[in-house]
């Protein structure tokens, strides 16, 4: 367009309409060529020469200080040192420190994340434990107060799930207990849906709990050749996988809708594993659900 303006002497509206952009803009550009030729026609910054109103050095050294001793989020640290929470989150922002919810709050550092590179090198496996909804429903379907009184003697659900490391395919089902029977029969069905998906199981990581300290499940999972790694006690993101499916569970299907009976709720999960498994997308495969990364899953969860 320059060479069009300066060197053809086009009018600039015409070269404004050809190129589709605003005539200022041509003029603009074809003032730039006519001083610099080709070498000023290359993309410039467009940050300023100088930010006279930026964030003084040393009220960001204030900033970061905060947040690495404290680790504190940008609202916290705005209130003790006088600022604005926005102020504060574009200094962190801009010296690419971690969100929260990416480190470790004992030690402060990043928490390492990583995937296994086949399905069945790692297999995660896990207790959640919701309150039951009584029968009539809790506060969500009568109301706080009311919802008060018949949550007494509810009691709760146990919820053994098996995910799998590479894939996050996962095999969950309700229980009434976390004994180590329970645990135990839970996980041959697990290995019994891993292996007719196609998966050889290889490890298993549990928590601490006592049914995965039991001599029953240690010789379940010898008998099968199947190493068994325990996480470190306090350290519950060591199991992330399955850690992270128990918060979509909770939110997608335990606290969902307005559920009037623990039954109701019961009748609920089958399909909605199903769903998780064949048909909702994982950000961390691209969008697409486990069976993707499943080398022979039945199109239909048992």
């Amino acid at each position: 367009m320059d060479a069009c303006v300066v060197d053809d002497n086009w009018p600039l509206r015409r070269a404004a309409e050809r190129f589709q952009v605003s005539v200022s803009t041509a003029q603009r550009w074809a003032d730039r060529y006519r001083l610099y030729g080709e070498a000023g026609m290359t993309n410039r910054s467009s940050r300023p020469h100088t930010s006279p109103r930026r964030t003084p050095t040393r009220t960001e050294r204030r900033i970061i200080k905060v947040r690495v001793l404290r680790r504190w989020g940008p609202a916290r640290i705005a209130h003790l040192l006088r600022l604005v929470p926005s102020t504060v989150h574009r200094v962190l922002t801009r010296y690419g420190l971690a969100r929260l919810t990416h480190l470790d709050r004992a030690t402060g550092l990043v928490i390492r994340r990583y995937e296994r590179a086949r399905p069945g090198e790692l297999v995660h496996v896990d207790i959640k434990k919701p309150g039951n909804i009584p029968d009539g429903g809790g506060h969500k379907v009568l109301g706080r107060q009311k919802g008060r009184k018949t949550r007494a003697g509810a009691g709760y659900s146990y919820l053994h799930t098996a995910v799998d490391d590479h894939s996050r395919l996962a095999y969950s089902q309700i229980h009434t207990d976390e004994k180590k029977e329970t645990a135990t029969g839970f996980w041959a069905r697990a290995h019994a849906y891993f292996t007719q998906a196609g998966i050889t199981v290889e490890r298993v990581l549990t928590g601490n709990g006592a049914c995965y300290r039991s001599r029953d499940w240690r010789d379940l999972l010898a008998a099968a050749g199947i190493t068994h790694k325990r996480t470190r006690p306090y350290r519950p993101q060591t199991n992330g996988k399955v850690e992270r499916f128990n918060r979509t569970l909770l939110d997608e299907w335990a606290y969902a809708r307005p559920y009037r009976s623990e039954q109701e709720r019961r009748d609920a999960f089958p399909q909605w594993l199903h769903t998780y498994n064949h048909h909702r997308g994982h950000t961390a495969l691209k969008g697409q659900p486990p069976t993707s990364r499943v080398p022979n899953l039945t199109g239909q969860y048992t």
